[in-house]
Formats: structure tokens, C-alpha cells, sequence
């Protein structure tokens, strides 16, 4: 990790940015299978899928054989995992469902807000080096519970065309309600632009590589909404004393083994802590079967001394963390001065894990520091809110003037107009 002792404010940027998405040709590939699958349909889907992950499928759509066999290719522990994984899930993401808001603001002028469900949604799960059927459930429950009529799910086959039975198990424990063999830029282009097989939704949800991500980007500037900007898996660790240092690499560990590109950072309160994180990676990095990717990321990381309280939480809000874990004697100062997070941890028993699998928070969460603008995943993402109104005569009495005036103000006649001819009315 690199080693930063108390920097400057001026190197805060310098420390704080992510590593950079390889972009050369990277927009011209998503525009030309964009294009092909416009063109072409499940023709192009089919093509791009033999090329980029090596597999012949001969249909797109998984069966309901498939789905059916599923539970029988994995352990029943697995399956117990996800069931109670998906239960905490549910529990948490429905007690966010939104009520109506309804405000009479003058006698006469009654406003109110209902929420609709976006009626057709698309979830992307990554499934190469790490099949992520817990986004699934992140994903799905939430869907669900909102009331979308249709959630299509994407995710790459293996080299003989079938997709990992964990990710149909819990598709099909979600609510999933379509399953497609594709993957990449090509399952965001079909979702854009619907094929023969595939539909096209209103708003694409998930996570994935450089790819995937450019290829969402487009899918915005064609009409189609996405959850949020992703990039790269990332947490930030403050300790002091009190922190145990093998929790701590554990931690960073657990995000660093994603991928190459991951970024972790660890402020520690005291210089005493240094020599133990870096003891502690010596000792579990090796063991780790995805010890080259961590090794990797871990290589680009850092690893920061600050010892002035309100100097880390500003560096804190300036990073804006995806994840956030705080192991400090003081968790006060920090939780209330906390404005730019994807997601808390607190305590020396609350891994990051737990809040990828099975707390019930959501690990769909913004990076790049759009923890500054954007939430995590939850109801409302999978919502429309709808005002209305209703306007009575002693309403329109009382609002009416106010209108006339404004719209004089600003130059549009018409919109007096069709005040003022409901008010001689009256």
C-alpha cells in the first residue's frame, strides 16, 4: 500500500482519485454493437456472444427447465444462505415503500403525491470470475416490492451456455420474472433496444466491467434510465486504538479481491497501527485464491496517518466512500459529521460482507465519488412519484390573481388566460 503520514490538504486530491477506466476504443465498440443489435436483433446478440464470452447458446431465454433443475445444483446451505438473506433483504427495502402525501394548501386547492412502479426493469448480473447471484437479491426483492410488472434479468453464460445455478436459484426465489443467456455491452444494448427474444425496459439496474458500464452510459443518451454512474469497487476504513488490525486487512482484503482495479483506503488515527495493517496483509494476503487480483489492487492502494479528528472526517466527505467502515472510539463526531457515503459499517463486528449478503442493507451502491450526489439502491429507484391536483371554485378564487399576475409577469397570455376565463365564470 502506499504510505501517506498526515498530508497536506493540497495532496487530498492526489490521494482521493480512483483509478482511471481504460477508454481507448471503448466508446467506438459500445456504439457498433449497439448499432449490429439495433440492426440485427437476437441475430447480433448471438454473434457478440460467441466472440466476447466464447459460449453458443442456442436460445437467449432460459428455460423453465433450467430454472427448475436449478435448486438441485447447489447445497442446501447455499440455499438456506439466500433465503435468509433475501428475507432480511425484503424486510428492510419494504419498510421504505413510500406513502401517499396529500396537502390541501389553500381551502379549495387539494395537491397529493402517488407512487407508481416503473413497469419494466432490467438487471445486469456479472457472472465470470465471480457469479454475484447476492445482486440478485439486492436487485429483484427490491423490484418486486415496488410493484414492477416485469424484471428481466441478464447475465453471461459459461463456455457450454448455461448460466451459474446459484443465479438462477435466487432469480427465481426473487421474483425474476425473464432470465437471458447474455452478457457484456451486448445484454445493455439488447435491454435499450429490445429484440425478438429480449424486451426493452425502462431502466437498467447492476453492476459490471468498463464495458458494462460505457455500454449503460449510452443506454441514458438513448432513453433509457439507469440506477446510478458505477465504476470499480471501493472502501475506506478509518481506525484508531480500538481497531483490530486483522479485521481491518480482512476488510480491505474483501473489496481489494474483486478486481484489479479496486481501490481501499485505510486511515488510521495512530502511527502504532501502521506496522500491524502492514503485518496483517503479509500474513493474509497469501492465502486468498484471488491473492494476484488483491495483490494488485492492494499495490494501488493507501494507507494514511491522520491524527487531527476533524482533518479525517473532511478527508472522509471529500473521498465520499462506497463503503465506509468505522472502527473509532468516537463514532459520534464522526456519524454526525458524516455527509458523503455509500454505505456505513460501525464497530469491529460489522464487516463489509454483511452488508454485500446478508444484513439487508444494499450493496448497489455509488462510486467515483457519487456518494456526494447519488444514493444507494432502494424502493424509490424502482419508482415514480405522480402529483396531481384538484381545484375547486373557492380555489381557483383564492390562486387565481396570484397566477394572472405571474403569468403577465412573464409574458405568456395565454397561460392568464386560462385563468382569467375561469374566473369570469364564477
Amino acid at each position: 500500500m502506499i504510505l501517506a503520514k498526515n498530508p497536506d490538504r493540497k495532496d487530498w486530491d492526489k490521494l482521493t482519485k480512483r483509478p482511471a477506466l481504460k477508454q481507448q476504443n471503448l466508446q467506438q465498440l459500445v456504439n457498433e454493437v449497439f448499432q449490429a443489435i439495433q440492426e440485427e436483433g437476437d441475430r447480433a446478440v448471438l454473434s457478440y456472444t460467441k466472440i466476447f464470452d466464447k459460449a453458443e447458446v442456442e436460445t437467449l431465454k432460459a428455460t423453465p427447465e433450467e430454472l427448475a433443475s436449478a435448486g438441485n445444483r447447489i447445497s442446501d446451505d447455499l440455499k438456506a444462505a439466500i433465503r435468509l438473506a433475501g428475507a432480511n433483504i425484503e424486510k428492510f427495502h419494504r419498510a421504505q415503500t413510500p406513502q401517499v402525501v396529500e396537502v390541501e394548501t389553500v381551502p379549495g386547492v387539494k395537491c397529493w403525491q402517488e407512487v407508481r412502479s416503473i413497469e419494466r426493469v432490467g438487471i445486469y448480473i456479472p457472472g465470470g470470475t465471480a457469479p454475484l447471484f447476492s445482486t440478485v437479491l439486492m436487485l429483484a426483492i427490491p423490484a418486486q416490492i415496488a410493484g414492477c410488472k416485469d424484471i428481466v434479468l441478464c447475465t453471461p453464460p459459461d463456455k457450454n451456455g448455461q448460466i451459474n445455478p446459484a443465479i438462477l436459484f435466487a432469480a427465481q426465489y426473487a421474483g425474476v420474472t425473464q432470465v437471458f443467456k447474455v452478457g457484456g455491452i451486448q445484454a445493455i444494448g439488447s435491454m435499450t433496444f429490445g429484440t425478438e427474444s429480449i424486451p426493452k425496459v425502462n431502466k437498467i439496474f447492476g453492476p459490471g466491467n468498463q464495458y458494462v458500464t460505457a455500454a449503460k452510459q449510452r443506454a441514458t443518451q438513448l432513453g433509457v434510465a439507469i440506477d446510478m454512474p458505477a465504476g470499480p469497487s471501493e472502501l475506506l476504513v478509518l481506525a484508531d486504538e480500538t481497531a483490530n488490525a486483522e479485521f481491518v486487512v480482512s476488510d480491505l482484503l474483501s473489496q481489494a479481491e474483486h478486481g484489479t482495479d479496486s481501490q481501499v483506503i485505510c486511515v488510521v488515527k495512530s502511527a502504532s497501527l501502521i506496522p500491524k495493517i502492514q503485518e496483517q496483509l503479509l500474513n493474509q494476503l497469501p492465502s486468498l485464491p484471488r491473492k494476484d487480483i488483491a495483490r494488485k489492487a492492494i499495490e494501488n492502494s493507501k494507507l494514511i496517518l491522520m491524527e487531527d479528528d476533524q482533518a479525517c472526517l473532511d478527508f472522509i466527505n471529500e473521498y465520499a466512500p462506497e463503503h465506509f467502515i468505522l472502527c473509532v472510539e468516537n463514532e459520534s463526531f464522526y456519524l454526525n459529521g458524516l455527509m458523503n457515503a455509500g454505505s456505513v459499517f460501525i464497530g469491529n463486528y460489522t464487516p463489509e460482507s454483511a452488508g454485500d449478503y446478508a444484513s439487508g442493507t444494499n450493496h448497489t451502491l455509488p462510486t467515483n465519488g457519487f456518494a456526494k450526489s447519488f444514493s444507494g439502491v432502494n424502493i424509490d429507484a424502482f419508482c415514480k412519484k405522480i402529483t396531481f391536483q384538484k381545484i375547486t371554485e373557492e380555489g381557483i378564487r383564492r390562486i387565481g390573481p396570484a397566477i394572472e399576475f405571474m403569468a403577465e409577469a412573464e409574458q405568456l397570455k395565454a397561460h392568464k388566460l386560462a385563468v382569467t376565463k375561469r374566473l369570469l365564470s364564477l
